[in-house]
């Protein structure tokens, strides 16, 4: 799971010496990469970049279909269903590959079965975001506030059963205290009341935050990864806030490729290389760089192992917290 970079020239002669007779033999049809969420999101953006890199490795071409629906079960399905031929690709995220088995009672596909692990790319932690005119200044004294009114502390989310709500539920777990959820349809109208202060807080994505922040509407107390972001280098990590009960804390969402059940081994290596290949060269880094995201860069084995620990570990915590997304 190194990052590394070296010359384009080289990353793409090298990719394509590892294509076999058998990815070849595909014919003219292009790579399709399965986004199982709407246009303009982070899970298209990082699409889009990766096809557009991709498409100087394949003769065929890629290109990116957004099928949203059902918290991303829907496309997620739809790759299921597909032939195992290398031809079809899931834009796989911890909601769709680790969390939504435990959110979820009627999904039709089992992830941890039904979809082969190809490549994994990134990851993108989120950030803990108060009003700026809040009173509050620490990780500590929001923990405070919260001791000090138990489940009146309200926290917004992007809806029920998203990253930004598990976030908070992990967070009430580790702290020991009750918060008030208040789920919203999507991210910007969830932050915009917290910046006007009818929400006490929100676990953020970092990038509308970091605007928020700049713009003087938002105060920023930890970022939930294990290491600080680099787009937000001052603001520290929720174990680094000098709370006990949060040493160790990590959210991240973790995004890769994945294949139908059954997609040839050959297949999967050749993919996995060019994957990879395009994820550490300095242009797609760029771009998740201002996504908030930073690179995770591991091959089958990597993205397998990543999975089972994820799914584990959100299953845990809606399984405490009685969250659902039906």
């Amino acid at each position: 799971m190194t990052v590394f970079s070296v010359p384009r020239r080289t990353i793409v002669l090298a990719a394509l010496s590892l294509m076999s007779t058998a990815t070849y033999a595909q014919g003219s049809r292009p790579v399709r990469i399965v986004v199982p969420f709407a246009p303009g999101g982070g899970n298209d953006v990082f699409a889009r970049q990766m096809a557009k890199g991709l498409g100087d490795l394949r003769p065929q071409g890629v290109v990116v279909e957004n099928k949203p629906g059902a918290g991303g079960n829907l496309g997620t399905e739809h790759v299921v269903r597909s032939a195992p031929d290398g031809l079809t690709l899931l834009l796989g995220h911890s909601g769709t590959v680790s969390i939504n088995a435990a959110l979820y009672k009627q999904l039709k596909y089992d992830a941890s079965k039904d979809l082969m692990p190809v490549a994994m790319f990134a990851s993108s932690a989120l950030v803990l975001v108060v009003p700026a005119a809040s009173s509050v200044k620490t990780v500590a004294d929001l923990i405070a506030l919260a001791k000090a009114q138990p489940g009146a502390l309200t926290y917004a989310s992007s809806g029920s059963g998203t990253g930004a709500h598990l976030t908070g539920e992990m967070f009430e777990q580790k702290i020991g205290v009750k918060l008030n959820h208040i789920p919203y349809k999507g991210t910007a109208p969830a932050m915009t009341d917290v910046a006007g202060g009818q929400v006490a807080m929100m676990f953020g994505v970092i990038p509308p935050a970091l605007t928020l922040v700049k713009s003087g509407r938002l105060r920023a107390l930890a970022v939930t990864g294990s290491k600080r972001n680099p787009s937000m280098p001052d603001v520290p990590t929720l174990a680094e806030s000098g709370v006990a009960a949060l040493a160790g804390f990590e959210s991240t969402l973790t995004y890769g490729l994945l294949a139908p059940r059954n997609t040839p081994e050959a297949l999967v290596r050749e993919l996995a290389a060019q994957i990879l290949a395009v994820a550490a060269t300095p242009e797609f880094q760029s771009r998740l760089g201002v996504e908030g995201a930073v690179p995770l860069l591991g091959g089958p084995a990597d993205y397998a192992a990543l999975i089972s620990r994820e799914s584990a570990k959100w299953a845990d915590i809606v399984k405490v917290s009685g969250a659902t997304a039906e």
